[in-house]
């Protein structure tokens, strides 16, 4: 009796353990979270201030970022007459957005002079300036036209750094200036309506990673 105990209770814990594992791959449970300090990696900071409010464009697209997110904007893709969303939904493309609106560029107009610029790169049959700039695939044409390109190593920690923007096969991010345990940055992003938290670890997990830009 007593050793059919004992394999019901480890039985228990080893479904528990699974239980814990799965939650923490899920990003259900919180991730244990580090600076560039902890692994002596000096922070980058641009030497330009494009909306001139006294803060660089890396760590004003940080913040607009973390300002976006705070909103716990809900996740539908909507069409906007004004571009830009002005109401509780949102989707990945607008954090990137408004990440960038905050630091005094917009993506909107940006993007649409890039597209009149290189139509044959976009290849789009019907432009219109209030849904492109809100699709993965046109913002990761500009950026490519027009960020710096950085390594897709998650790896080599140094080259990502807080304001940065990933790119992946059909979703985009801001990189955070958190880190997981082996230096590996977080991600700001709003990947869909399951989604508990907007900063996760989940680079590691992401096999599909197409792009790593900075803005210059």
């Amino acid at each position: 009796m007593k050793k059919r105990y004992l394999i019901i209770a480890a039985g228990i814990i080893l479904f528990l353990m699974i239980d814990v594992f799965l939650l923490y791959r899920c990003n259900i449970l919180p991730h244990m979270q580090y600076t560039n300090q902890n692994f002596n990696i000096s922070t980058y900071v641009s030497s330009h201030d494009q909306d001139e409010d006294g803060i660089d464009d890396q760590t004003d697209i940080l913040n607009g970022a973390r300002a976006y997110i705070a909103t716990k904007s809900k996740y539908k893709s909507k069409y906007y007459e004004s571009g830009y969303p002005d109401d509780a939904y949102g989707v990945c493309t607008d954090v990137v957005g408004f990440a960038m609106l905050s630091a005094g560029y917009d993506l909107q107009r940006l993007v649409g002079e890039d597209i009149n610029l290189h139509g044959e790169m976009y290849d789009i049959e019907q432009t219109d300036p209030k849904i492109d700039f809100r699709r993965v695939r046109n913002l990761k044409i500009y950026l490519d036209n027009n960020a710096i390109s950085l390594t897709t190593d998650i790896h080599d920690m140094e080259q990502w750094q807080g304001g940065d923007i990933v790119t992946f096969k059909s979703h985009i991010g801001i990189v955070s200036d958190k880190r997981n345990r082996k230096g590996i940055s977080f991600i700001i992003h709003h990947a869909g309506s399951m989604q508990l938290h907007y900063e996760e670890d989940i680079l590691e997990k992401q096999g599909d990673i197409t792009g790593h830009y900075r803005i210059s």
